[in-house]
């Protein structure tokens, strides 16, 4: 949960000096937050010192992430302030950024924004770098998606670009450093930096690095490492160029809304914003900051169902309204208009929450809940303990692996070819390791034979958990499915074993080893599958009624995988999907 420092003084005279520090802690509750200290009733305050207020804030509400942010939802929270209004500042020839197509291989998006006329003291200064590091660490997960740069746009002179050179060709002084340093420079004088020394890796290992430029060459970023000194900002800046570079289109749109509804209500018009043009290398141009606003549609019976209340239309379109929430109401529904800065509302449920705390959670009925339930296991689950407890009891040992594996570990290693139809593949994998969600559970059960090579054979291991397949008809394009596999290790293959634990785990489901034309049974088919020695390889074909369901394979692992992981002893194995029998 992230937590800001407020100046106590500052935030009490807004709120017209009514609270003290205990009824103050008593609307944060109130409001869904939590103060957690005031520095003042540690003791005596050293000279000059002012008063500081830690507040928790929820990790979804980023617009609160500073004191500007605070007081104007506060503020509207108690009736004092109206809901502000924000507007892009209608312009003929906008401040342009031009993207270069290099900038691909490295951090591909970009944003902009310029704040006109600001008024900045040290506290409001404070303030909006304070903002700028806390969306940097949470929404832009540690400056990995998202990185904030601003500058003083009367020290460097537009029309912009946003390329990337290699490290050599980058000359610039980084912030507050006197010394003109290269790209390999900067990385050796930052990696012993305490605070930016974390952010290196995101591009030391790359080819090219990401820069800003204005028009005469002058170096005004490097992100998402450091702005230049050239174009920092001061106390003195009246005009504030915000550039923010990205991975992810979402979270920089996130981020530029956040910093510009809330740091432009210093500007000498408040709460108006200058628009920048990204010019992208296939020609297509965008004008941010995007203040195209959504709204969600819901009902009374809807909220009122969720949260335990009973209110009118107008009385929840009042309510709302104090968690700065427009809301009309058209026929028998209400349409709510979100803010743009409140990007963590996505449902209507999320409009339920914040009625129940507009009207109160001290305040909703306790009620007797008069519906009477009783639990039990999903159908799936009472399959899976059914064939875990027949493999336990013929001396199996039960295994869990992970569900995430490299790619090679279902493909290569198998010796199986990726069509491009079967695994899901994560976009931005931690490691190599973790590439792709696991399609099959044989790849685990052969690396926890190899890490535990060193006992005594055979080895009898089983599993039942997921996998994850893509599936075009589903909603969400994947399915999970559960599968069964269990695996032998000797000095021989010993197929007849492997076999005879599933003529158990069939017969304990209810179905017996049979013929290709009887009506109920399962039987082997003979198959070429890649994984598995030639000859020495069947399908697992369930027949019930006339209906045949392949069910998996079974076989005698090829040496081939078994040298891929390392392998030097006979395994024969099979694996099935159990979802059929429900």
């Amino acid at each position: 949960m992230p937590t800001i420092y407020v100046d106590k003084e500052e935030l009490f005279e807004y709120l017209g000096n009514q609270f003290n520090t205990e009824a103050f802690r008593e609307l944060c509750f109130e409001f869904g937050i939590e103060l957690e200290e005031d520095t003042s009733e540690k003791g005596e305050l050293a000279e000059g010192e002012r008063a500081q207020l830690k507040i928790d804030i929820p990790a979804n509400r980023y617009d609160l992430l500073c004191i500007e942010g605070l007081t104007r939802a506060l503020g509207v929270f108690l009736g004092r302030d109206s809901i502000k209004h924000y507007h892009v500042t209608p312009t003929s020839n906008p401040h342009r950024i031009t993207v270069d197509k290099e900038c691909s291989q490295i951090r591909p998006l970009i944003v902009g924004a310029i704040l006109r006329n600001v008024q900045l003291d040290a506290a409001r200064y404070k303030s909006f770098i304070d903002l700028q590091d806390k969306l940097n660490q949470n929404l832009g997960h540690q400056r990995k998606l998202v990185s904030i740069g601003t500058h003083d746009l009367d020290t460097v002179q537009g029309p912009f670009t946003y390329e990337a050179v290699k490290p050599e060709d980058l000359k610039f002084v980084p912030l507050s450093q006197t010394e003109e340093m290269d790209g390999h420079r900067i990385m050796e004088f930052y990696g012993k930096d305490s605070k930016i020394k974390h952010f290196l890796h995101i591009i030391e290992d790359s080819p090219v690095y990401p820069v800003v430029y204005d028009a005469n060459r002058t170096v005004m970023s490097l992100p998402p490492l450091i702005n230049s000194d050239h174009s920092k900002i001061s106390l003195d800046t009246k005009n504030i160029f915000i550039e923010i570079t990205a991975t992810d289109m979402t979270k920089v749109n996130m981020v530029l809304n956040i910093l510009v509804t809330m740091f432009s209500q210093h500007c000498k018009e408040p709460f108006t914003v200058e628009p920048v043009e990204v010019v992208y290398p296939d020609g297509k141009s965008f004008v941010y900051p995007d203040f195209e606003t959504k709204t969600i549609t819901t009902s009374a019976s809807y909220l009122n169902g969720i949260v335990g209340i009973d209110k009118s239309n107008s009385e929840i379109v009042e309510l709302l309204h104090k968690m700065s929430l427009e809301a009309k109401i058209e026929q028998d529904s209400i349409v709510v208009t979100l803010p743009l800065t409140r990007p963590d509302m996505l449902q209507e449920c999320d409009i339920a929450e914040d009625l129940a705390i507009a009207f109160g959670y001290n305040r909703i009925p306790r009620v007797q809940n008069n519906e009477a339930t009783v639990g039990a296991p999903l159908p799936i689950n009472k399959l899976t303990d059914i064939v875990r407890r027949e493999m336990a009891m013929a001396s199996w040992t039960e295994v869990l692996t992970l569900s995430l594996c490299a790619h090679d570990d279902i493909f290569k290693f198998l010796r199986r070819e990726d069509k491009g139809d079967e695994v899901v593949v994560l976009s931005n994998p931690e490691t190599q390791e973790n590439q792709i969600c696991r399609s099959l559970l044989l790849p685990g059960l052969l690396k926890t034979v190899r890490e535990n090579k060193r006992y005594p054979v055979p080895i009898k291991v089983f599993e039942v958990s997921d996998v994850v397949n893509k599936d075009p008809s589903t909603e969400r394009g994947v399915r999970n499915r559960r599968h069964a596999c269990a695996l032998y290790a000797s000095d021989e293959a010993r197929f007849e074993i492997i076999q005879g634990l599933l003529d158990t785990v069939m017969e304990s489901l209810g179905f017996t080893h049979c013929n290709k034309q009887q009506d109920r049974g399962y039987y082997l088919e003979e198959a070429d599958v890649p994984m598995y020695l030639p000859g020495r390889s069947a399908k697992v074909m369930l027949n019930e009624n006339g209906n045949t369901v392949e069910l998996g394979t079974i076989g005698i692992v090829h040496p081939e995988v078994l040298f891929n992981y390392e392998l030097k002893m006979p395994i024969s194995t099979f694996e099935i999907n159990i979802e059929p029998f429900l």
